[in-house]
């Protein structure tokens, strides 16, 4: 997929089965487990973004915009490697980059979905945490399907909202292992951040199924 293709439609029909029981302690034990056997790539690949973000920070007004633009693909990175690893497949440095394979929809589904929970906050709160939760898969189907980014922010609010307190109680948990490595002096984030972008993307892979072999 070019980086600038808006993405296709994709039958809805292919999402029709029965999904099982959200089993989160499965997913982070194998977040951990990615993370564990692969340290030095995944913690190479999140100092890089740790040094955009700084580099970011430099431009002053220009700079949440600026990185805004290419967190989404960034973090797309670990769901391509995430994926590799869970079909059991090799995968190299450069495989942390290839969510900019799919820069256009996730920046315009990082964007869309950014003020849509924005604007539910600002309302009344439970509307901004409801979509919050139910775009969690929206990043994996763009890459899974080379959905376009309307759809696939749908699409994951589709599939999650059938079970959204139980992914409610899964970002709760994401939330707090991420506030407790940044409260280790930050140095923590550096295994957080990893681990639960995997933990997440496990989550797909077990709740939606791989649609691709290539990602």
């Amino acid at each position: 997929m070019a980086a600038f293709d808006f993405g296709a439609k994709v039958d809805p029909g292919l999402f029709d089965r029965e999904r099982g029981d959200i089993n989160i302690q499965s997913y982070l034990s194998g977040g951990w487990e990615m993370f564990r056997e692969n340290v030095g790539e995944f913690i190479g690949f999140t100092l890089i973004i740790f040094v955009v973000w700084l580099v970011s920070s430099m431009f002053d007004a220009g700079s949440s915009l600026l990185f805004s633009s290419v967190a989404a693909p960034f973090y797309a990175g670990y769901s391509i490697v995430a994926f590799k690893l869970a079909s059991g497949r090799p995968f190299q440095f450069s495989d942390f980059f290839g969510g900019f394979n799919y820069f256009l929809p996730l920046f315009l589904a990082s964007l869309a979905s950014t003020l849509l929970v924005s604007i539910g906050f600002v309302l009344l709160l439970l509307p901004g945490i409801y979509l919050a939760i139910c775009y969690m898969f929206t990043t994996f189907l763009v890459i899974d399907y080379r959905m376009e980014f309307w759809q696939a922010m749908e699409m994951s609010r589709t599939l999650i909202s059938r079970h959204w307190f139980s992914f409610f109680g899964f970002a709760i948990v994401l939330f707090v292992l991420n506030v407790l490595g940044a409260l280790a002096l930050g140095i923590g984030l550096l295994v957080t951040i990893p681990v639960t972008s995997c933990a997440v993307a496990i989550a797909y892979k077990e709740f939606v199924g791989l649609y691709s072999s290539e990602w």
